[in-house]
């Protein structure tokens, strides 16, 4: 069984929706039986948030614009692949109604004048809940047994909006429950991706991207061979080949070199997709929707070439350097303990996290758009230190990025960061912070924004990722 989820531009035009089609019945016709999990058309969600947001501030202009844009995106779609009247009419009927449950929505926005994460949630959902049904029908429209299904039905989670937890066994018993019929008739499901739902049956989202963890969990819960990721790139790459252009792709990599190049920007996975794959220890192969033939990625609990030292480099820009300082923190107990209770009551993430053995200073990284709301939490978490002048100064240095060097075979090899900071110090480029973890996949540079480029260019080079292994 395998499970293809298909991104935003791998359905974001009539011949991209065209491709999709041609591999879902090839899949279908070799390797059956198969389930499509489809993100909505490329730009849709912004779209819809934009939309949403603009109502929220007064403004009813935008989703106007935006429903009747919308239609006539999709649209394009039903005039190119469906030719028959009948089923032309009923997915036209489908996207009128979603379009019209768009419209009610921002309305409620505009009258409020407040968009809650749960309006975000209903809003944001919208797309896949049109692309499903187009892709089925257009699946349909070559004779290919094909239904949509909205994951609402099947993948359970939390109430946390915007980036809901899903609750995997009662989601395992709906998949299964759902889809296993489906499949035995030989239907081709095609389920919305990144949507789901509460136990009460409220619109959740799994947080942008997160089709890649809607394939992962239908993957896991129906014991598939194979979950592949269709995007818009031959695989996994060496670097990202806009910096790189000699970057390669890399035929295999480990679950947790995948996981840590999503989780610091490499945008081919959504950081999560990894979860459900390693507890049910299945492959996730990443493939080109636009080069069907080309190189592709197979991710896999132990791939053959795990001996290579640094395979990626992948990195986050637009960040902030936090930096809690002062020679009264040594040997004081508990001030980590309240620096990140301040940020985990902001809900920010922290990126990377660095401290000097003497204690004197505690330096994270948070996103740019954070740092004023972090900066202002730990002055008043802290402020009796600050005022007893255990904290010397609490500060941000902006315009930092993060360069993640990956790869498992860095564990026990000497002479890796060597390497790197030799690369790096031959063009004078500074590292303002380093962090490594104990399990030596993946070594984490603080650098200046403007050296990043430059930074990867060399690093790739100094260790010849460009050549075949």
């Amino acid at each position: 069984m395998l499970i293809l989820k298909f991104g935003g531009t791998s359905v974001g035009s009539v011949e991209a929706f065209q491709q999709v089609v041609d591999i879902l019945r090839h899949a279908q016709e070799h390797d059956p039986p198969v389930v499509a999990v489809t993100s909505a058309m490329s730009g849709v969600t912004d779209m819809l948030i934009q939309a949403a947001q603009a109502a929220a501030a007064n403004d009813e202009q935008p989703y106007r614009d935006t429903r009747n844009d919308l239609l006539v995106k999709h649209q394009i779609i039903v005039g190119q692949l469906i030719g028959n009247g009948m089923a032309r009419a009923e997915i036209s009927h489908i996207l009128d109604e979603k379009l019209r449950i768009f419209e009610r929505l921002c309305r409620s926005i505009y009258t409020l004048g407040e968009l809650t994460p749960r309006g975000l949630d209903a809003v944001s959902s919208l797309g896949e809940q049109m692309s499903a049904p187009l892709l089925a029908a257009a699946l349909q429209a070559t004779d290919t047994p094909a239904q949509a299904v909205d994951a609402r039905e099947i993948i359970v989670t939390d109430d946390t909006f915007g980036a809901a937890n899903p609750l995997l066994d009662l989601s395992r018993e709906r998949i299964r429950a759902k889809l296993l019929p489906m499949l035995e008739e030989g239907i081709l499901p095609v389920v919305t991706g990144f949507i789901a739902a509460t136990e009460k049956g409220v619109t959740t989202t799994l947080g942008r991207g997160g089709s890649d963890y809607s394939a992962a969990i239908i993957g896991a819960s129906l014991d598939a061979d194979e979950v592949q990721i269709w995007t818009d790139v031959d695989g996994v790459m060496t670097a990202d080949p806009r910096i790189v252009p000699e970057a390669r792709t890399l035929p295999e990599l480990s679950y947790i070199e995948a996981a840590e190049l999503a989780y610091f920007g490499a945008k081919v996975l959504h950081p999560k997709t990894i979860l459900p794959a390693i507890e049910s220890d299945i492959p996730i192969r990443v493939l080109n929707t636009f080069n069907a033939g080309g190189a592709t990625t197979r991710i896999v609990r132990t791939p053959n070439n795990n001996n290579d030292t640094v395979k990626a480099l992948t990195a986050i820009r637009k960040l902030a350097l936090i930096t809690v300082e002062g020679r009264g923190m040594i040997g004081v107990p508990g001030i980590a303990a309240r620096v990140f209770s301040a940020v985990a009551q902001e809900h920010v993430s922290v990126l990377m996290i660095s401290q000097a053995s003497s204690e004197q200073n505690i330096c994270f990284v948070v996103s740019t758009l954070e740092e004023g709301t972090i900066i202002k939490a730990l002055r008043n978490a802290l402020r009796e230190e600050l005022d007893r002048r255990y904290i010397d100064r609490i500060y941000a240095l902006e315009d930092v990025a993060i360069l993640a060097i990956v790869g498992a075979g860095m564990k026990g090899t000497p002479g890796i960061a060597a390497g790197i900071f030799n690369a790096l110090g031959s063009h004078k480029i500074n590292v303002i912070a380093i962090a490594q973890g104990s399990s030596e996949v993946n070594i984490s540079l603080v650098l200046p924004d403007e050296a990043v480029e430059n930074a990867v260019q060399q690093i790739h080079a100094a260790f010849k990722l460009h050549e075949v292994s």
